[in-house]
């Protein structure tokens, strides 16, 4: 019986513990989530912050924690046991340096709320990974050295939360235990910061008097610091509200991720909701074509809904067979957002090469990607004044506003209204390395005026009267390769073969359409932009273009590619060494380079891009002008 007895009461305590486990469970899994980042500048202990804040949520594991006071030892903390920056600076230049280059993520949690925190660089140079992962934030803790004051990046990287949209900011006045915990340092940083965040448009923030070192004021109030009344940091971060339920409030909005068809008898639209709820019945509009259906079915992992709402991932089905693909935008039927192809925009550049307006890259906005090109800023931001500074480009960190056009319509809210619809990046059509972030304000008016107007006589019935396929010849290679002389060679042939052919000359073209540009990266770009733009239009009149430009950069060749239609850009690189084409330069332009009489060349201090794989390469050392525009007419006309 006492067997029984024992085995009942095992029976009894497993079961309330499976009970406990599963309430645990529950509690944790309809938990908040809140995303963070820390920023300010170097050295106001960032990562130290964090690293305090994983240690004290009891989030390391006995091995973690071996480790890391084994490397505390190695690197001396003023006689701590523990540098909590090594807890998140994992990259070892980081640790080398003492300094965080990337952004690290880190997962915590504590009873009340789940936690994902970005540590960003402090570095100016590392601006970009600061953007990045701001980016995703609903808060921003901005770190402040209480020895140091307000300095520029506290100002930069607090311009940039609240230009992305952050709307909950935290000011951890930092290290206060180096300062003796003195309220007078206190009030005049927050006093500093208060003038320059109203100066900004940030109307409120949380400031905190914290040491990460000695963990005042981060879980709960310190003994050092009688004279501060407000929350501990921990507990102002598991109860701030997080915008959530004013995205639900909003007009429904839902980028198309996926087409989902696993079989004849099932076509969905997958995604995520951005703002906005939908339900079962309601009428949507698919954008930018504008087509209407209504909403047949909500599909998810865990079954059906009836209803959905922001921040979640679902699948839509229609009463109609609209065609829809990825990239378009499903939204509310009676409230859909804009579609434009002209913008003015803010852009944060984040390359280390400047940036070539007029040059197209692509644009990333939610799930659409189109070509853009931007112009030349409207003004730079000095994130110290706010001063509006006049600029011809923008280089590496740097703010501008400044418009921008895409080769088709896409669909769009302003940044402020919808993050999701309104923030894009720039990405390089070359290398792919992502060159911009930027902040979409509204549509130009000329965007909604100015329409194609449709004629009838195509370009297919132009080419027709001439009896022959358009073209486009794209002559490249450096200055004295040979391109002018073979390009003309060339239209002679296909002029005694009755074809109907125009040349532009780079050097002639410079005399009257390109007059007004110079030889800067920026304004060959604008050049080559402007040559395309012409060629396109003598395609659509069916005649076969020949061009003769060195057009140095690869984007830019690229770019006039696009412009065509498929098979109709034909690249011809005239292949010339560097000691070739300076042996024969007959205007003398290389002797000013080299004597520093001519600046911007190609060649000597400005770079030629060959072409990797062109259609035609013509080797002008192993064969004449003649027996090279022979080669291409009989490439051209087989």
């Amino acid at each position: 019986m006492s067997d029984v007895i024992a085995d009942e009461s095992v029976y009894q305590t497993d079961a309330l513990i499976a009970e406990d486990i599963n309430k645990y469970l529950e509690t944790h899994q309809h938990k908040t989530m809140l995303r963070f980042i820390t920023c300010g500048s170097v050295d106001d202990g960032k990562s130290t912050l964090i690293g305090r804040l994983l240690y004290d949520s009891k989030m390391i594991f006995e091995d973690q924690l071996e480790a890391l006071e084994s490397d505390s030892k190695k690197v001396g903390t003023q006689g701590q046991e523990i540098d909590f920056a090594l807890l998140v600076d994992g990259l070892a230049a980081e640790r080398e340096q003492g300094i965080t280059i990337d952004v690290a993520y880190r997962f915590f949690n504590t009873e009340k709320r789940k936690f994902i925190v970005a540590d960003t660089p402090g570095h100016e140079q590392y601006t970009r990974n600061m953007v990045t992962g701001a980016s995703t934030a609903d808060l921003a803790v901005i770190l402040i050295d209480a020895r140091k004051g307000v300095l520029v990046q506290t100002r930069r990287h607090s311009y940039l939360a609240h230009l992305i949209g952050i709307k909950n900011i935290v000011l951890a006045i930092n290290k206060m235990d180096l300062v003796d915990y003195d309220q007078a340092v206190y009030d005049g940083i927050l006093k500093d910061y208060t003038e320059f965040a109203h100066s900004i448009g940030i109307k409120q923030f949380t400031p905190i008097p914290i040491s990460g070192f000695k963990g005042d004021n981060i879980t709960g109030p310190s003994e050092n610091t009688p004279w501060y009344k407000g929350p501990a940091l921990i507990q102002h971060l598991e109860d701030v509200e997080v915008d959530q339920v004013s995205d639900q409030e909003k007009p429904f909005r839902m980028a198309v991720q996926w087409v989902n068809r696993p079989n004849l008898d099932f076509r969905g639209f997958s995604g995520q909701i951005a703002t906005g709820v939908v339900k079962v019945g309601d009428a949507i509009r698919v954008l930018p074509s504008g087509k209407t259906s209504t909403i047949s079915r909500i599909v998810t992992l865990d079954g059906d809904l009836q209803q959905a709402a922001a921040g979640q991932s679902v699948t839509l089905c229609f009463a109609d067979e609209v065609d829809c693909s990825r990239g378009d935008v499903i939204a509310s039927s009676g409230n859909p957002p804009q579609v434009a192809d002209q913008f003015e925009s803010t852009i944060v550049w984040l390359a280390d090469e400047e940036m070539l307006p007029g040059r197209s890259y692509w644009l990333k906005l939610g799930t659409q990607m189109v070509t853009a090109t931007v112009q030349a800023p409207k003004y730079q931001v000095n994130v110290n004044t706010m001063e509006h500074l006049a600029a011809k480009t923008l280089d590496l960190n740097a703010i501008g506003v400044a418009n921008l056009s895409t080769d088709k319509q896409i669909v769009f809210e302003p940044y402020e209204k919808n993050r999701t619809l309104g923030g894009f990046i720039l990405i390089d059509k070359i290398t792919n390395a992502t060159v911009a972030a930027g902040m979409l304000h509204f549509s130009l008016r000329r965007a909604q005026n100015v329409h194609w107007q449709a004629t009838d006589v195509s370009r297919e019935f132009h080419a027709g009267l001439k009896n022959q396929r358009p073209a486009v010849l794209w002559f490249t290679g450096l200055s004295g390769a040979g391109k002018s002389t073979i390009a003309n060679l060339v239209e002679k042939k296909l002029a005694r073969m009755n074809r109907h052919t125009f040349l532009l000359d780079g050097d002639n073209v410079r005399h009257g359409l390109n007059k007004d540009l110079g030889f800067t990266d920026a304004d060959r770009v604008e050049n080559i932009r402007r040559v395309g733009e012409v060629a396109k239009l003598m395609t659509d009149a069916g005649l076969i273009v020949i061009t003769a430009f060195i057009s140095p950069f690869r984007s830019e060749r690229e770019m006039v590619r696009q412009m065509m239609k498929p098979g109709e850009f034909i690249e011809v690189h005239i292949d010339t060494p560097l000691a070739d084409a300076e042996a024969r330069d007959v205007k003398g332009l290389y002797a000013k380079a080299r004597a520093g009489d001519l600046k911007n060349f190609t060649g000597i201090d400005s770079p030629y891009e060959a072409p990797e794989d062109p259609e035609i390469r013509v080797d002008t050392t192993s064969m004449t002008a003649e027996e090279a525009a022979e080669e291409i007419v009989k490439r051209l006309i087989p």
